[in-house]
């Protein structure tokens, strides 16, 4: 174990364009593993089939993941865009949390944590034994994180960097280096609980704890069925995922655009992966195009295919063509925009129940005579026994 060794090993994180990196041992996350088995039990990761007992005591133990593991590299991505200049369209938009805004980024960041132990592995003249994951894959994440010392445990489970706020997408490379850990970070949210009381749907039922079945951003994104009635009204305008508690949080006031870092010119294939001169990286089609703020009534209405072209390579595909409809009716029963009705009075003919039965719920909402009678028609028609149930709540 040599202070040089790390430092090759940090700095060429750094170089490869990530913002942040620490290390951390490959000791097993005991404390971290029995609190999501308790949440588990709990019944608040509801709705999530994949996060269960096996992974999480798989995604805890590193010599599970790699035997010869010694330590883990913990890097940070920033993330963090601007909202810019929004036109005023005069039309009713949905609000689609940052992350999702740029290119998919469990792509890139795997792509360019491989390209990172590849060329580690060159510098440091041997092979470097090593599995990257991101929040998709079984370790948890945001302990290694915190263990690690690249930040610190927000009130709504997310993690907190000084520098970058919580607008950072995390990696870890388990590896058989034997690096010096990190020591975690001493800070902490203190009495700040902005994040839980600016939550619209209570999601953050305690300090650190998150009810999933209750947070926007699963039920924008990972829900395939209805949208509990009750969480409808609260969950605004967001149509893929919400930022709110990192909105109002005090530490991302200082948060920088992420213009510094490779990440822009990964997106558009303007430069290379790692830095070197073997060339550009290819761009995908289907790049993102103004996805700060979407048109609902086109969101409403979108085809199949026209989803796939406008969201390809992008995390909203992770919604669905039927999630992102259901969606847009939400938002549109939210705004209460009676410019809607014709759009919505058309969704209740479309062919997927799901989406016939929240555009009811808008048309509901808003209330005009037309929306009515566009509800009474629709009645008279209906096969659907759910969205007949919707229908009648809808009118009272």
């Amino acid at each position: 174990m040599t202070d040089a060794l790390k430092k090759t090993a940090t700095d060429y994180a750094l170089a490869m364009g990530f913002d942040l990196v620490r290390v951390t041992s490959a000791e097993e996350f005991v404390r971290d593993r029995d609190a999501a088995l308790e949440r588990i039990n709990d019944g608040l990761m509801d709705g999530l089939p994949w996060y269960h007992e096996g992974r999480v005591r798989r995604g805890t133990n590193p010599q599970e993941l790699l035997p010869e593991a010694r330590s883990i590299i913990c890097l940070g991505l920033n993330y963090y865009q601007d909202d810019g200049a929004q036109g005023e369209t005069g039309l009713p938009v949905g609000r689609v949390a940052r992350y999702a805004w740029l290119r998919d980024y469990h792509r890139v960041m795997k792509k360019r944590m491989r390209a990172y132990v590849e060329g580690l592995s060159k510098q440091l003249g041997t092979a470097v034994s090593a599995r990257w994951y991101v929040d998709d894959g079984p370790m948890l994440d945001r302990a290694a994180a915190a263990r690690a010392g690249l930040g610190w445990f927000g009130k709504n489970a997310n993690i907190l960097t000084g520098s970058h706020g919580s607008w950072i997408f995390l990696g870890q490379i388990i590896t058989d280096l034997d690096l010096e850990p990190d020591a975690p970070s001493k800070k902490t949210c203190g009495a700040c609980v902005r994040c839980i009381d600016a939550c619209p749907t209570g999601a953050i039922v305690a300090p650190y704890v998150i009810d999933n079945a209750r947070c926007i951003s699963y039920q924008t994104i990972e829900n395939r069925g209805p949208i509990p009635l009750e969480l409808r009204p609260r969950m605004l305008d967001w149509v893929f995922g919400c930022d709110i508690c990192q909105d109002v949080c005090p530490v991302n006031r200082k948060a920088v655009p992420a213009g510094s870092s490779m990440w822009d010119r990964e997106a558009s294939g303007e430069g290379p992966l790692d830095g070197t001169a073997e060339g550009p990286v290819k761009a995908e089609a289907g790049q993102p195009q103004g996805l700060t703020a979407l048109d609902l009534l086109e969101l409403a209405e979108i085809t199949e295919q026209e989803f796939h072209n406008r969201f390809r390579g992008t995390p909203v595909m992770r919604a669905k063509h039927a999630g992102i409809r259901r969606n847009a009716c939400v938002a549109l029963g939210n705004i209460g925009d009676p410019a809607a009705v014709p759009v919505l009075r058309r969704v209740l003919g479309s062919a997927e129940p799901l989406v016939r039965g929240h555009a009811a719920w808008a048309l509901g909402q808003i209330g005009t005579p037309e929306a009515k009678e566009a509800l009474n028609n629709a009645l008279a028609a209906e096969a659907d026994a759910d969205v007949l149930i919707e229908i009648r709540t809808a009118l009272g």
